[in-house]
């Protein structure tokens, strides 16, 4: 008998239960709640997280599927969508609030000491923003474009471990630089971001609050040179210079100086003109301080720096989702019940993602991490594997193991053989003929 617990109750073991049973108690987050609590909410939504969930319904698809392991993966019931929804709905987003915060503060002190891409003393925060797309029938206050609705997601990252300090929503209309009135500056912390927040008089706030910013110069930038200062053009620096801004309105946004440093990119083949407001770091220092701001977004040549989360194919999902579904007695009736409300249900469960089966299994989190590291190394290899890793495999002739450990070149099928096979599976889940895709 395996007595060992499903990997996602032994990632619910780190997080503090305690404080979060504080924040439920400082907002009443238990009041005339009798069954679901907050903590089985939170469980819900952190599955749907990690497992890539889309909707409320399929979250509670994919959670009714595994339902004999949802008391050994820490739920007290079962999860129903109404319930799930109502929720949402009602109960105090404070709680959450509050708790990711306390989880912040604990992960940027363990990333205290931790090595930086740069030796640098102080806290580096990158800013940058990204819209996340609405639909305008359901979301009509969110209109974007003429057709197009939206909303913008502001982040400031620190780049000492990745973790975000401050997240704000605002409309889509709205422009980035507006968001540096909202920040508060920590002394000493270096600010980086793109030209999208380039505002000399926003700038000067930042510098007179003892922090440090440094962005990038447009093409049109005037100036006026007071001294340049010795360089190393072998190392990519081509000019590091002290200078004041020209013109009536920006030397009166900025009256102090600026420090302006031009480097070359081999690796790229670019140019790029730097604007600070420190003067004690080297310039090849402050280059690199730029570059790690690349870990917050995508770089020109779609080469994607954080990870992305990659929705699997259906001939890639539907077999191994079979296996831990349809063949099941138990969850044969969990489909055929979902059956009756709509195909969409059905649908997603039998298309429900290996990464969620992974978190059901009775498998050491350290193995998990150590496979998914393993793809990680793989596909970033090269941009071919990046883009496509079995069509990588099938072109070269080479296996390489997937996040669960799995070699790809088993999913590598003849779906006319296994036609009959899928035909009697599909039939036990009391599913129509056209849903059987690719059959």
């Amino acid at each position: 008998m395996d007595t060992r617990q499903p990997v996602f109750a032994q990632l619910m073991e780190f997080l503090p239960t305690y404080d979060f049973q504080q924040c439920v108690q400082r907002y009443k987050g238990q009041y005339k709640v009798k069954s679901f609590s907050c903590w089985d909410q939170f469980l819900c939504m952190a599955f749907a997280q990690l497992t890539y969930r889309e909707s409320l319904r399929d979250i509670e698809a994919c959670l009714r599927s595994a339902q004999r392991n949802l008391y050994h993966m820490g739920f007290r019931g079962k999860v129903s969508r109404n319930t799930l929804a109502h929720a949402n709905e009602v109960r105090d987003w404070r709680i959450y609030a509050d708790f990711a915060q306390l989880l912040i503060g604990r992960a940027r002190r363990l990333y205290a000491n931790d090595s930086f891409a740069v030796e640098l003393d102080q806290t580096a925060y990158a800013l940058d923003s990204t819209l996340i797309d609405l639909c305008l029938s359901l979301f009509p206050w969110a209109k974007f474009r003429k057709r197009k609705g939206a909303i913008k997601l502001h982040t400031l990252l620190d780049l000492r471990g990745s973790i975000p300090s401050l997240i704000i929503i605002t409309h889509g209309k709205i422009h980035d630089v507006t968001i540096l009135d909202q920040l508060p500056f920590e002394p000493g912390a270096f600010y980086i971001f793109d030209r999208g927040y380039l505002d000399f008089a926003r700038l000067h706030k930042i510098h007179q609050a003892t922090a440090f910013f440094l962005t990038r110069a447009k093409s049109n930038f005037q100036f006026k040179r007071l001294y340049s200062r010795p360089v190393d053009k072998s190392q990519g620096v081509q000019c590091d210079q002290i200078i004041v801004l020209k013109g009536f309105y920006p030397k009166k946004d900025y009256p102090d100086k600026l420090r302006r440093i031009r480097y070359f990119d081999a690796i790229q083949s670019k140019w790029f003109v730097f604007l600070t407001n420190n003067f004690v770091l080297t310039a090849l220092t402050i280059a690199q301080l730029y570059q790690s701001r690349w870990q917050i977004g995508v770089s020109r040549e779609v080469r994607v720096i954080q990870s992305v989360r990659v929705r699997p194919r259906l001939k890639d999902s539907r077999p191994c989702s079979l296996e831990g579904t349809v063949a099941r007695e138990q969850d044969g009736e969990a489909l055929r019940h979902h059956s009756l409300k709509g195909g969409c249900a059905t649908f997603q469960v039998v298309t429900c993602s290996e990464r969620k089966r992974s978190l059901v299994t009775r498998i050491p989190v350290a193995e998990t991490v150590d496979n998914e590291r393993r793809q990680q190394e793989i596909t970033g290899t090269s941009r071919t594997r990046c883009f496509s890793p079995a069509g990588y495999q099938r072109r070269h002739g080479t296996k390489d193991y997937a996040g669960t450990g799995e070699a790809l070149g088993v999913r590598r099928r003849n779906l006319d053989e296994e036609a009959p096979a899928y035909n009697r599976e599909w039939e036990v889940a009391g599913m129509a003929p056209g849903w059987r895709i690719g059959l």
